[in-house]
């Protein structure tokens, strides 16, 4: 159908008021809709679950790491503490409160916030002997731990300029009040990683007779495997006098911030006590 000249006249004074309403929807319709949705929320309690950037995160270390911490707390312990102190102190470590660059301090909860028992660090320590015997680091003939000789002492390890480096362990001590405790085949001491079992040194009275018959290099390189820390490399310029023992030999792994860990393996003679620290 052909439009006329007044057909289109028409439809032009319809699309006049149609253009107007457009365009003052265009200027009021969003202000209006974001003043609607204002009054939606404005003087209302709104809640919402969220789930933080932290929530279940926990700083990891490497084996190196801790190996290079903990030697460096056992070795620097500025804010030494005795297990009765720590039964006066609050359950939470104060990291602000801690002086020096090391601090070795007596806790009382696991990694997760836990309460945890001295029985729990006797039976990883079991643990840890037993993975200790397989890869030939211990004699066969070291007795496991019972609860009722030996006590276990949880420790933080801290790096207190920056805590999130920090290394829980437990200390394991033979009870040696015990009248006549019989230390024969024995482990006497020894640090142990609170989560993995894995024991960072020890002290133990073995049957083993002399020192020519302590194969250092490859106990402490099975021992090396066994953390998972490299390849050990024999310790040069080593001090005769830095032991209580002539009979012993030093080592260096990789530890953290281009420093090593020195690890050494030593025996008494008399006694038949064989060790492998990684502390002075």
């Amino acid at each position: 159908m052909k439009m006329t000249r007044k057909n289109w006249e028409k439809l032009s004074l319809l699309l006049i008021p149609l253009a107007a309403v457009i365009a003052g929807l265009a200027v009021w319709g969003p202000e209006a809709l974001a003043k609607y949705r204002d009054s939606s929320i404005l003087n209302q309690i709104q809640t919402q679950e969220t789930r933080t950037g932290t929530e279940g995160y926990r700083y990891s270390l490497g084996s190196n790491e801790k190996v290079y911490i903990l030697s460096k707390c056992l070795n620097n312990q500025i804010l030494p503490e005795s297990d009765q102190n720590a039964m006066t102190r609050g359950d939470e470590l104060d990291y602000d409160n801690l002086t020096g660059i090391y601090a070795f301090v007596a806790n009382r909860k696991d990694s997760s916030g836990q309460d945890v028992e001295e029985s729990a660090g006797i039976e990883l320590t079991n643990q840890g002997i037993r993975e200790l015997k397989e890869r030939g680091i211990l004699p066969e003939g070291v007795q496991e731990l019972t609860q009722d000789s030996y006590s276990a002492v949880l420790y933080s390890a801290i790096d207190v300029p920056d805590p999130q480096n920090n290394v829980l362990v437990w200390k394991i001590s033979l009870d040696t009040s015990l009248q006549n405790a019989n230390k024969e085949n024995r482990l006497l001491d020894a640090y142990v990683d609170a989560d993995t079992g894995k024991i960072y040194e020890f002290y133990a009275r073995t049957g083993i007779v002399s020192w020519e018959a302590v194969d250092a290099d490859r106990l402490v390189a099975a021992w090396a495997e066994y953390m998972e820390l490299g390849e050990p490399e024999e310790y040069e310029n080593t001090n005769p006098l830095s032991e209580n023992t002539p009979y012993f030999k030093k080592y260096t792994f990789y530890g953290m911030d281009e420093e090593d860990v020195v690890a050494t393996v030593g025996y008494y003679e008399g006694i038949n006590e064989m060790y492998l620290k990684i502390s002075k």
